[in-house]
């Protein structure tokens, strides 16, 4: 965190904690400034009355956010970020809620405001101290914990959008709740927001959530020749919301790791990565960084394979599975360091061709048919919007695709035949979620594995979800493996086909060559 960020952070901390003083000095003992003010919260109490329904509705979001459901939502968050290895995010969100918690209850004791006398008479009034409100000052943090976490880790702006204005109105809610129940006056709610609100701030000013750099403080790697450090980036620029602002940071973290000033280039529709990454071999980069989806990711990968030089992968798409299958964060800038600092690994590229299609390569995965159906029936302008929630959409649309009779060759063995609704070959074991598609794939064992599912009927899916989330050895009809170095597909009709999540339209044939250990990429040390 910078300095300024910092002084901000103080700053609305010190504005936070000065008007609730204000308040609270205010409405407690003689004085009574407000208290025209705080007669509104009868007039509201007195109209919500008027609905029974209405009032159960409330007396729902009160006990759903109270002590109890504020604690399991605390500790929900904090073992989420914990198993997304976000340690300093998870620390601060256990700082501030702790800390709003004991706060709260020990300035209601001290301050010792009574409850407004129109608590509502259909259920049991409250006789611990009113000021200030406990729903509020907790809700309030940790709303401000949820904005700072979708500001920090989700990079679609509407999706981000969506969240923030869904947090904010959850937190009005529970504050609103508190006023028509009668059971705070207004004050209470608006001071109770701003303690709330104001030990989030000096808890941010303390505690950085963002992931701190996973290999720039590591000793450097020694290096086998002396080059000029030369890095070049391939970048997808509708990947990142602000182009200059991903450039500065990229050339300010490069500097910072001993690289040269990077030189920079464009995919394009019509070229989407490959002759970028030829002029950058060309050019003797010692270090080319890609940022895009898998897509982007593929095909500059594909033209580098052989050469040596390590590709750093910024993870800016939707499903980023080469990505998560190395351990590279998602987090830009922990991404970047990794592409400057981390070790190179030696991965797997797998040669791929089919009718219909050009011989060309696939780091993650293929398939025909199911999977392949739901990367043909995205919608780009939807995916755009709401990200990797298109994919289930037309997941939804695409789960009765119709079985298929395909014919299986695996390395020299005798072909087989199967009914199927999908078939995949995958480079990596995980999908989206930690999904275990594939438990037994890596990136690096030479080995493709093949995974074939027919589901014969439409509940049948859940079988299917529950053996692969269990990772079940158990293979049949509805699921069956196999594995080895070449694996050809043959389907008895035209059929979906997709590589590394691209659709390249219907036909009968693949096959897959998996070429061992062909790939320099850079990982988490």
């Amino acid at each position: 965190m910078t300095r300024a960020s910092r002084f901000r952070s103080l700053a609305l901390a010190a504005v936070c904690l000065v008007l609730f003083s204000v308040l609270g000095y205010a409405v407690t003992g003689d004085r009574a400034p407000l208290d025209s003010f705080d007669v509104e919260g009868r007039n509201l109490e007195d109209w919500a009355d008027d609905s029974r329904a209405f009032i159960d509705v409330l007396r729902v979001v009160e006990h759903l956010f109270a002590t109890v459901g504020m604690t399991v939502l605390t500790v929900v968050l904090v073992l989420g970020l914990l198993l997304r290895r976000q340690r300093w995010a998870a620390l601060l969100a256990l700082v501030v809620m702790v800390a709003t918690s004991l706060s709260t209850s020990a300035l209601k004791v001290w301050l010792g405001r009574d409850r407004p006398e129109w608590q509502g008479t259909d259920f049991s009034p409250l006789s611990s101290y009113s000021f200030p409100s406990g729903h509020a000052s907790s809700t309030a943090a940790y709303a401000c914990l949820l904005v700072t976490l979708l500001v920090l880790f989700v990079r679609r702006a509407s999706l981000r959008r969506l969240g923030i204005v869904l947090v904010v109105a959850w937190w009005l809610l529970v504050c609103l709740d508190r006023v028509l129940l009668g059971r705070h006056y207004p004050t209470d709610v608006i001071a109770g927001s701003l303690l709330g609100i104001g030990i989030f701030a000096l808890g941010l000013a303390l505690v950085d959530p963002r992931p701190r750099s996973t290999a720039a403080h590591a000793e450097p790697l020694p290096e086998v020749y002396a080059s000029e450090r030369r890095v070049a980036v391939i970048l997808n620029p509708i990947k990142v919301e602000d182009v200059g602002q991903f450039r500065s940071v990229v050339s300010a973290m490069a500097r910072e790791s001993g690289w040269s000033e990077p030189t920079w280039q464009y995919t394009t529709v019509e070229d989407p990565g490959t002759g970028m990454a030829e002029k950058a071999a060309v050019s003797g980069a010692d270090l080319v960084i890609v940022c895009g989806g898998d897509g982007t990711v593929r095909e500059v990968c594909a033209e580098l394979a052989g050469t040596g030089i390590p590709v750093g992968i910024i993870p800016a798409g939707t499903g980023n599975l080469l990505a998560r299958n190395l351990d590279v964060p998602l987090y830009l800038r922990s991404a970047i360091d990794v592409a400057l600092n981390g070790q190179d690994r030696a991965i797997d590229l797998v040669r791929v061709g089919g009718d219909g299609i050009e011989d060309t390569h696939f780091m993650v995965m293929a398939g025909m048919g199911f999977d392949a159906a739901i990367m043909e029936g995205v919608n780009e302008d939807i995916k755009k919007k709401i990200g990797w929630v298109a994919y289930v959409v037309s997941g939804l649309r695409s789960l009765m695709f119709p079985a298929i009779k395909v014919e299986i060759q695996v390395d020299d063995g005798e072909p087989t035949t199967h009914r199927a609704r999908t078939v995949v070959v995958g480079n990596v074991g995980f999908l989206q979620a930690g999904m275990p598609l594939l438990p037994d794939a890596t990136l690096d064992d030479g080995i493709l594995d093949v995974v074939i599912i027919h589901p014969r009927q439409f509940l049948s899916w859940i079988t299917v979800a529950m053996r692969v989330l269990r990772k079940s050895p158990i293979v049949d009809e509805t699921l069956d493996r196999r594995t080895g170095s070449r694996v050809r597909i043959k389907a008895s009709t035209d059929t979906p086909r997709q590589l590394d999540g691209d659709s390249v339209g219907e036909g009968r044939e693949l096959w897959m060559e998996c070429i061992h250990g062909r790939l320099l990429v850079r990982v988490p040390r």
